[in-house]
Parts: C-alpha cells; sequence; structure tokens
C-alpha cells in the first residue's frame, strides 16, 4: 500500500490556496489517514498458516464486540492443542495478524508484537506514527503490546515475539515492566534470549531508587468532579489512577470515545531513562487500534491529570489528537490527589 502522504499530491500553489481556503487544520485531516487496513492484506492472509479450526476460533474472538486486542488463556491454550505448537511458536505464527494494526504512515515500516502475560493471555501490538508530527510521537510496536498487557492489569510478563529485534529504545522500555531482564524476546529466526542478554549493564528503576518495576499495576488514590457520572471522563481518571509515574510523581490517563461508542483509555507509563515513557494520548490510540477502531472516528477525548504536577500531558496529547482528529478539542480534567 502506498504512504496516505503520497494519497493526495500537492504542488506548491494548490497547497498554498487550500491552506487559505479551508486551513491546516482541514488540509492536515486530508493527509492524515490511519486506514483499518494498512498493511495491504487482509486478516484471513495473515492468518494463513493456521488450520480451519483455529481461524475459526480467531475470527470469532476478532470479531467479537468487545475485541481489545487480547487473546484469553483458555483460547490461546485452546490453539495450542489445535495447533499442535508450544506457545513461543503460537506467538510467532500470530505476528502477521498483530501487523495489519500497524499504522506507518512515515516509514511505511510494519512491525507487529505479541506479548504473553502472567496469565497465559496473548496480546497484539503494532507501530503507530503521526503525519507531519515529531518521530518522537511514535508507539513502537513492542510498545503498543506491552501496554496492551499493562491496561488489562497483567501482574507480569513473561516473553515478547517481534518482527523485527526490538531498538534500545524498546529494550529501554521493557526493562520498566521487568527490571530483572527476565522477558524472553523472540524473534522469528533467531535463538530466543533474555532481556538482560540484550541490555547489559542496564539503567532501569533500581538506579532511581525503585526496588520495583511498573508490573503488577500499582493504584494511585485520586478523584476529579464529574467522574462518576460521565463515562469518558470516569473511563480517563481510572487510568490516571493506573499510571505508572513514579519520577515525575504526575499520573494521568487518557479516554478516547468513538462514534461506535466504545471508550478506550490509557495510562501515562513512565521510564526511567524519561525519553521512552509512553504517554497517556498514545497508550489510549494503541489500545483502540487493536481493539479493530479507527482513530479516524474519535468522537470525544478526555486527558485527566494532577493539577499543578511537574509536567502535563495536555500539549503532547494535543498535537497527536490533530495528527488524527484536527476538528477535535481535548477536554482536560484536573485530578487531585487523596490521602
Amino acid at each position: 500500500m502506498k504512504d496516505p502522504l503520497s494519497i493526495v499530491k500537492l504542488d506548491r500553489r494548490t497547497a498554498l490556496t487550500a491552506l487559505g481556503a479551508a486551513g491546516a487544520g482541514l488540509l492536515s485531516e486530508r493527509l492524515m489517514s490511519m486506514d483499518a487496513n494498512p498493511s495491504g492484506g487482509t486478516q484471513d492472509a495473515a492468518l494463513d498458516t493456521f488450520n480451519e479450526k483455529s481461524r475459526h476460533r480467531l475470527h470469532g474472538l476478532l470479531s467479537g464486540p468487545g475485541f481489545s486486542g487480547q487473546i484469553p488463556s483458555n483460547d490461546v491454550e485452546w490453539l495450542a492443542g489445535s495447533e499442535g505448537k508450544p506457545a513461543p511458536a503460537l506467538m510467532t505464527g500470530l505476528l502477521p495478524l498483530a501487523q495489519t494494526y500497524a499504522r506507518p504512515p512515515i516509514s511505511n515500516y510494519r512491525v507487529g508484537a505479541v506479548v504473553r502475560g502472567a496469565s497465559g493471555a496473548l496480546y497484539l501490538g503494532a507501530n503507530v506514527e503521526f503525519s507531519g508530527q515529531a518521530l518522537g510521537f511514535s508507539v513502537h510496536a513492542e510498545q503498543s503490546a506491552l501496554s496492551n498487557a499493562y491496561m488489562h492489569d497483567e501482574g507480569s510478563v513473561s516473553a515478547i515475539a517481534v518482527t523485527a529485534a526490538p531498538c534500545g529504545h524498546c529494550r529501554q522500555f521493557m526493562m520498566e515492566l521487568s527490571p530483572e531482564g527476565a522477558i524472553e524476546v523472540i524473534v522469528s529466526g533467531k535463538s530466543p534470549a533474555k532481556l538482560s542478554t540484550l541490555l547489559p549493564l542496564a539503567f532501569g528503576p533500581k538506579d532511581l531508587g525503585l526496588g520495583y518495576g511498573a508490573l503488577p499495576v500499582k493504584e494511585v488514590d485520586l478523584s476529579a468532579s464529574g467522574a462518576t457520572s460521565d463515562e469518558p471522563v470516569a473511563a480517563a481518571l481510572a487510568a490516571a489512577r493506573r499510571a505508572w509515574a513514579p519520577y515525575s510523581k504526575a499520573p494521568s490517563g487518557v479516554a478516547l470515545q468513538t462514534k461506535a461508542g466504545r471508550v478506550h483509555k490509557g495510562s501515562y507509563i513512565e521510564n526511567a531513562a524519561f525519553n521512552p515513557s509512553l504517554p497517556p494520548f498514545e497508550t489510549a490510540l494503541a489500545a483502540l487500534i487493536v481493539a479493530g477502531e479507527d482513530g479516524a472516528n474519535i468522537s470525544r477525548a478526555v486527558l485527566v491529570e494532577v493539577e499543578g504536577a511537574s509536567i502535563s500531558q495536555r500539549r503532547v496529547a494535543e498535537a497527536a489528537l490533530s495528527a488524527i482528529a484536527p476538528a477535535l478539542r481535548l477536554q482536560v480534567v484536573a485530578a487531585q490527589r487523596r490521602g
């Protein structure tokens, strides 16, 4: 498939005319495309290595109204038996499916990831990029899959399968969820390796005085007015309460409501090295995408963050939202710590 930026070809005069007539926001809307099938293939094709019964089971999961990028442990066990494969082989077999969720309008490089949680469930993830925005806004596939497991309240992560070897940024992000480097990294065609092997002499939470990492999720006691009567605000508050922000002490959460009525939430997941931290908007957007929804269908976006905290997610969330739905305005709700 062509890069979404090449779908509309504008010369300088046409671009200036469009900007003058409609404004930069509308032009961005024309240039930004988060289509539902960016890989150029279908989920049917992505599952063609599975037998007919397994494909039927997976299609039932994917088409379910509440699918959230998670394959529950009972389904994983069933699929492993149906395919006659151990969990690592099942994970690599699901990577083409994970790739169908990639949104790479800048690089056109599609990465898929599958995480195995302590519960035995599997979590899909894929890379997400934002047209017109700095590359730092990107969500790596590993971050997408790991944050998916985080938002499903996994106690720990035992393994991650990726279509390409994880970059240093992702290895650092993994260290926050597995400070001892125990996660097994699986790349097709290569021998599995522990994160501690791929990231020797690592810098992690213990270097900043913590004896634990982001998992299991720890809840922060926050309150926000009107949260109980408004579903997106309540969801954003719930995500903020579950945020991992031990370094900035600035927990935050985002809820994205779509035209279909679903609400997807994302927590801020901080990192000891700071830059690999995953903003709550990106966590929520990654959740929306692996749930099978389109970012262009967002009808409401809510950010809940602590009033007067040392950092704010507002500008980052507004910039990311403007790349997807420039007509929408971010709703910001102030939270207060209790106790």
